[in-house]
């Protein structure tokens, strides 16, 4: 089941609950654009391979391609959020429960991005969505433990994983390099830096974006009474204006968490950028093609730290990467209690 976009238009300016639930929609995928998109392109822009204005344009385009190219082959991870809670059988109640949800989302995230910490919005979104169906319920029937699973699976295998493939990547490309020019490799990386920037910010796109729309479709069944929808298609033109606002919160965010990943959590030289990249890359297009959701910015981030420790334990600021581990931490119960409370607060007022 799909929607065109005539159809979305016109229900859009005639229902004013779609309204704001597609305004704050795209109000999480900007705030998502601000945290979590910086990710992909930092580690280029602080080995100063590429300008920070065309690493974000860059992050754009591919952030596109990554929404549309992966959905067209495996849908799965907008599937797994879409199918992650039971709002219930009461469609009204259910998007004024999802709205609470997305206004928690915006509300953590914000403050994060305030403090420079690259929090999780893939985590923020869960833990809202989750946090909101409980108060729905009252209690633990609306969250479904199966597709639940897959996001703890995720979190372990964004996080382990990462670090693991990010040592074993620049070990590798050490090795491989060793008898070369020092400066003849460093033009080859700076060009290996750009490409590897636009593989991770396709794969954001890939992830992350699926998220957010698989979000996006729900509200729009609940908008319209279709609290039933099993299966669904994601059109092409939800996938251009997720990638456009992403893009936006980019631009007009993103450099206070490019300096917290790039710059300040590990000094990084082109050939280790590089290897981050691929390490992450690999990770997320896994999870992506088996269907598991799993936080972009945890993925990219401790690949950062097994390259930087794969050099010295030194290498990496481990009291910023403390302040991080302990936002993650925070974001499942803090998150989630704010989209409890929000959803116990809307119900009363609408």
């Amino acid at each position: 089941m799909s929607v065109t976009f005539s159809d979305f238009y016109l229900q859009v300016t005639t229902n004013p609950m779609l309204l704001i639930t597609t305004l704050l929609t795209l109000g999480v995928i900007l705030v998502n654009g601000w945290t979590d998109a910086p990710n992909a392109i930092a580690t280029c822009v602080s080995t100063r391979s590429i300008s920070a204005r065309s690493a974000i344009l860059m992050a754009a385009v591919f952030n596109f391609f990554g929404v549309f190219i992966m959905t067209m082959i495996n849908a799965n991870v907008a599937q797994t959020i879409y199918k992650m809670v039971d709002f219930g059988g009461n469609p009204n109640d259910a998007l004024v429960a999802l709205c609470a949800a997305l206004f928690a989302i915006v509300t953590w995230a914000t403050a994060a991005w305030w403090f420079g910490i690259p929090t999780s919005e893939s985590h923020a979104l869960i833990a809202g969505i989750s946090g909101a169906a409980i108060a729905l319920h009252n209690g633990l029937a609306g969250i479904n433990g199966s597709e639940w699973v897959k996001v703890l699976y995720g979190l372990i295998f964004s996080t382990f994983f990462g670090f693991a493939m990010g040592w074993i990547v620049v070990k590798l490309t050490e090795c491989i390099f060793r008898r070369f020019n020092r400066k003849k490799t460093n033009t080859f990386f700076q060009g290996a830096q750009v490409a590897s920037g636009a593989a991770m910010a396709f794969m954001h796109g890939a992830q992350d974006g699926q998220k957010f729309m698989g979000v996006f479709m729900l509200g729009i069944y609940l908008a319209n009474g279709q609290a039933d929808v099993t299966n669904f298609q994601i059109p092409v033109w939800m996938m251009i204006i997720c990638s456009l606002i992403m893009g936006l919160g980019t631009s007009i965010g993103g450099y206070k968490i490019i300096k917290s990943v790039g710059m300040d959590m590990c000094k990084l030289e082109k050939y280790q950028g590089f290897s981050a990249d691929m390490a992450a890359t690999t990770c997320l297009l896994i999870s992506s093609l088996s269907g598991v959701p799993v936080s972009t910015t945890h993925t990219k981030t401790t690949a950062i730290m097994g390259v930087g420790a794969a050099k010295r334990l030194s290498s990496v600021n481990w009291g910023l990467v403390s302040e991080m581990v302990w936002t993650w931490v925070l974001t499942f119960p803090g998150c989630g209690l704010i989209g409890y409370l929000m959803a116990k607060l809307f119900m009363i007022l609408f």
